[in-house]
């Protein structure tokens, strides 16, 4: 077994190592909490309700099965799997593509568009109560300039050969 060598390493500072334990205690505490909600309020997990928001937002309410996967930042079998059990409550369909026979479109159903105004409220509800609503409007834009800051440095290119919905 091999380690990678120490030197030159920039480590965390203690200020740094403080607020990478917070970032990742919050975001996985934040996860569960809109995932819990969600399940609670409509069956879902978090991440199926962000496939339909993504879709219901796609012009004729249909998405690419590669492009909901990019959007979604998951593989095309973890997506397969997501779209079968939306399929299968009547949230969503699929379709041939009609550019390319191997393509295939996740479509939302008028179901679908129910659920989502059904569960939406409850949602925000959730995400105004853990985020916003603990925050002043100055933190809230500092916080968004963050996250877009990071985003952008993080979006691999074309280019990237290992990124997750090309999997």
């Amino acid at each position: 077994m091999t380690t990678a060598p120490t030197t030159g390493t920039r480590w965390l500072t203690d200020d740094e190592q403080r607020v990478w334990r917070a970032y990742i205690q919050t975001t996985t505490l934040l996860e569960d909490h809109l995932d819990r909600q969600l399940q609670r309020d409509a069956g879902m997990p978090h991440l199926y309700y962000g496939l339909l928001v993504q879709l219901s937002q796609s012009p004729g309410g249909q998405l690419r099965m590669t492009e909901l996967a990019k959007d979604a930042k998951i593989t095309r079998s973890r997506l397969s799997h997501a779209i079968a059990r939306l399929e299968k409550n009547g949230w969503v369909r699929r379709e041939d593509c009609p550019t390319d026979k191997r393509g295939q479109n996740a479509v939302l159903t008028e179901e679908g568009h129910a659920m989502l105004r059904r569960s939406a409220p409850g949602h925000v509800a959730a995400v105004r109560q853990a985020v916003f609503d603990r925050l002043t409007p100055e933190q809230v834009r500092g916080l968004g300039e963050i996250m877009r800051i990071l985003a952008a440095e993080l979006q691999p290119d074309g280019s990237a050969a290992d990124l997750p919905w090309l999997r």
